[in-house]
């Protein structure tokens, strides 16, 4: 009959760790037994193919479709704004300063850091950036008579409602300030406004709207 020889704890995490220390076979310590529990994706597997037998998973596809196109023809609106109470106008300057230096092809210093510069120097505002709320009927008919004064040169950027619905009675492009982007970085509170070059900043016109 072999004799079991205590092996301290230190020496045996030691033996484990030790450069080229042999894998020891300690052989099993106890009864041993069979994985009972089922394989996760086979369960998952199994689950899926139960809900499609019994239609339940084809109705939560069409509930997802269903949701996809209702958020894409009316986008969660933008929030903190409403209809403007009392008209301002004020402006913003798009102006930057680079915090880093933009090298050429060739490693050369274009633009040093720290150098402020403005992109209507560069690039004009060519068209009128029109905010407003669709599913204000006041607010869409005051779009309509400011695209129709500026002759078209105006971009339509809702805030609220459905930009496709618009699209399809317009026959135009229509836009959608997502998580109010937009409205926020101009810090636009009231709608409708307003929004174009005047020189080397971009004049913001809060409009009221009559009743």
């Amino acid at each position: 009959m072999k004799h079991l020889i205590a092996i301290p704890p230190l020496l045996f995490s030691l033996l484990l760790v030790a450069p080229g220390a042999q894998a020891l076979d300690l052989g099993a310590i106890g009864p041993s037994y069979e994985i009972s529990e089922p394989h996760l994706l086979h369960m998952i597997d199994q689950r899926l193919r139960d809900k499609e037998r019994s239609g339940e998973l084809k109705r939560l596809e069409k509930q997802a479709r269903e949701r996809g196109i209702a958020t894409v023809r009316n986008p969660p609106p933008v929030a903190g704004l409403h209809l403007t109470k009392m008209a301002r106008t004020f402006y913003f300057d798009p102006s930057f300063t680079l915090d880093r230096n933009i090298l050429g092809p060739r490693g050369e210093l274009l633009f040093a850091a720290g150098t402020r510069k403005n992109p209507l120097e560069v690039v004009s505002l060519s068209r009128h950036l029109l905010f407003f709320d669709g599913r204000d009927a006041r607010q869409v008919g005051r779009a309509r008579q400011l695209i129709a004064f500026y002759q078209g040169r105006v971009k339509p950027i809702l805030v609220g409602g459905s930009y496709l619905d618009l699209m399809k009675s317009w026959h135009m492009p229509v836009y959608f300030d997502q998580q109010g982007l937009l409205t926020r970085r101009f810090g636009i509170t009231q709608v409708p406004a307003l929004v174009f070059q005047e020189g080397l900043r971009l004049r913001i016109d809060e409009l009221e709207v009559t009743p």
